[in-house]
C-alpha cells in the first residue's frame, strides 16, 4: 500500500531543522517509555485504574467528536487545546509509565481513527503523542519529589506537589508544541504560535478536573461515571461558542465563509437601507492561481491563500468583514463608502497583493519564494449599483470579469444603474 511506504510520507517534506526537531522528540519519548518499561516491575501495573481511564477517555471523546473535528481543522497553525487532558493527568497520578503511554497511545489513535478519520497528517498525530509522553514524565518526575505515592500527601504540601506537576505538565507540552509551529511557519509573527489564553485556560480547568478524578478513584471509583458526566458537560459548554466560531470559518485562511459573510452582508445591507447610508462589495480572483499549484504543489498554494488572506485583513478596516468565497475567490464587505473610497480600498489591495513574497515548500520539499501574485476586483456600492444583496453581488461578479478581460491586475468598478 502506498500509505504504508516509508519513502512517501510526508514527514521527509520538513525542512531539515524542522525533521530534525520532530524526530528528536519522537525518539526521546521513545527512549523514555523503553527507560521506564523496564525498571517497572509487573506487580505496579494498575489494570483497573488503566481499564477506567481509557474507557472514559474513549467514551469521552466519542460524545465530542464533531465539536473537536471542527475544531481541529479551525486551530491549524496554532495550538489545539482538548480535555482530554482530564484523563490523561489523572493516569499521571494514579498510573505507572508504560500504562500511561499506552493510554496516550489509545487516546491519540482513537481521535486520529475516529475523530479525523485518518485524514489528519499521522506524523503530527504521533508528534502529539509525543509531547504529551514527555509532558506526563516531567509532570511524574516532580511528584516522585515529593513522594512515590503523590495522593498521599496532604495538606499544602499536598498543593504544591498538584500545582507543580500540573505546571510542569502544561509548559513541557505547550513549549514543544509552540517550538514545532513556529519553526514550521516562520513568515508569520511568533505570538500567532502561542494561540488563545481561553485555550490554556482549558487545559488548565482540564489539569484541575483530572486531579479530581484521580483522588475520586482512589477512594470513591464508582462515582468515576458521574465525573465524566461532568466532564462532558464541562466540554460543550467551554467549546461551544468555540465550535460555532469554528463552524463559520474557513479552514485554510481563517476568514468567515461564504455562508456567514452573506448572513453579516445581508443584515448591514439592510442597517444602511434604514440609515439611508452606504454599503461597498468586492469581489477578487487571484489570477493564474492554478499555475502555483501547478508549480509548487497544494500545500504551497494553500500557503499563498492564507497570505493573500492577511494582506486582505491588514487593507482594510477592523469592521471590514473578509471573507472566502471558495478557490481563489475572497469577497469584502465594507459599510459606509463612496464609490471613491470601494476603488481606492481595491487598489490598496491589489497592491499589497502584487507586494506579496511568500516562503513555501515545494513537491520536493524545498524552499520556494513565491512572488509577483496579481489579482482582478470587481467592486460595486448600495445603492448606487443595487438595492439588494443578490444584484449587488451580480454587479460586483460582473465589473470582476471585466477587469480579467481587460488584461486581468485591476480594478473595475460597476456602473451606475
Amino acid at each position: 500500500m502506498p500509505g504504508l511506504d516509508p519513502r512517501r510520507w510526508r514527514l521527509w517534506s520538513l525542512p531539515p531543522a524542522v525533521l530534525a526537531y520532530v524526530v528528536t522528540v519522537v525518539v526521546s519519548a521513545s527512549l523514555v517509555t523503553i527507560a521506564t518499561a523496564w525498571r517497572t516491575p509487573a506487580e505496579a501495573l494498575t489494570w483497573p485504574s488503566f481499564l477506567l481511564l481509557a474507557g472514559g477517555a474513549v467514551l469521552h471523546l466519542e460524545a465530542a467528536q464533531g465539536i473537536e473535528r471542527i475544531r481541529e481543522i479551525s486551530r491549524e497553525g496554532s495550538p489545539h487545546a482538548h480535555m482530554q487532558s482530564v484523563w490523561l493527568f489523572a493516569g499521571v497520578l494514579v498510573l505507572p509509565t508504560p500504562l500511561l503511554v499506552a493510554l496516550i497511545t489509545i487516546s491519540y489513535l482513537h481521535a486520529w481513527l475516529r475523530v479525523y478519520k485518518r485524514r489528519a497528517i499521522l506524523f503530527r498525530k504521533v508528534f502529539s503523542a509525543a509531547t504529551v509522553v514527555l509532558a506526563c514524565a516531567a509532570a511524574q518526575l516532580i511528584l516522585r519529589i515529593f513522594s512515590n505515592r503523590p495522593l498521599d500527601v496532604d495538606g499544602p504540601l499536598g498543593l504544591l506537589a498538584l500545582t507543580s506537576a500540573g505546571l510542569a505538565y502544561w509548559l513541557v507540552n505547550y513549549a514543544l508544541v509552540v517550538g514545532a509551529i513556529v519553526m514550521t511557519n516562520r513568515d508569520q509573527p511568533a505570538r500567532a504560535a502561542l494561540g488563545n489564553a481561553s485555550d490554556q485556560l482549558i487545559i488548565l480547568a482540564s489539569i484541575g478536573l483530572g486531579s479530581v478524578l484521580a483522588i475520586m478513584m482512589s477512594s470513591r471509583p464508582w462515582l468515576t461515571p458521574l465525573l465524566l458526566l461532568t466532564v462532558l458537560a464541562l466540554h460543550m459548554g467551554l467549546l461551544l461558542p468555540q465550535f460555532r466560531v469554528a463552524a463559520r470559518t474557513d479552514s485554510k485562511t481563517g476568514l468567515v465563509d461564504a455562508t456567514f459573510w452573506h448572513d453579516v452582508a445581508g443584515r448591514e445591507i439592510e442597517r444602511a437601507r434604514r440609515l439611508l447610508s452606504t454599503v461597498g462589495v468586492l469581489i477578487l480572483d487571484l489570477d493564474h492561481f492554478k499555475q502555483i499549484n501547478d508549480t509548487y504543489g497544494h500545500l504551497a498554494g494553500d500557503k499563498v491563500l492564507r497570505a493573500v488572506a492577511d494582506a486582505l485583513k491588514h487593507s482594510v478596516r477592523s469592521y471590514d468583514l473578509v471573507g472566502r468565497f471558495g478557490g481563489e475567490e475572497f469577497a469584502v464587505l465594507l459599510p459606509g463608502v463612496s464609490t471613491d473610497e470601494v476603488r481606492a480600498t481595491a487598489e490598496r489591495i491589489r497592491f499589497e497583493i502584487a507586494s506579496l513574497h511568500i516562503v513555501a515548500v515545494d513537491r520536493l520539499g524545498r524552499e520556494q519564494v513565491v512572488s509577483g501574485l496579481t489579482a482582478s476586483v470587481g467592486a460595486a456600492v448600495f445603492p448606487d449599483n443595487a438595492t439588494d444583496l443578490s444584484p449587488l453581488l451580480l454587479a460586483a461578479d460582473e465589473a470582476l470579469y471585466q477587469a480579467k478581460n481587460n488584461g486581468r491586475d485591476r480594478v473595475a468598478t460597476a456602473a451606475a444603474r
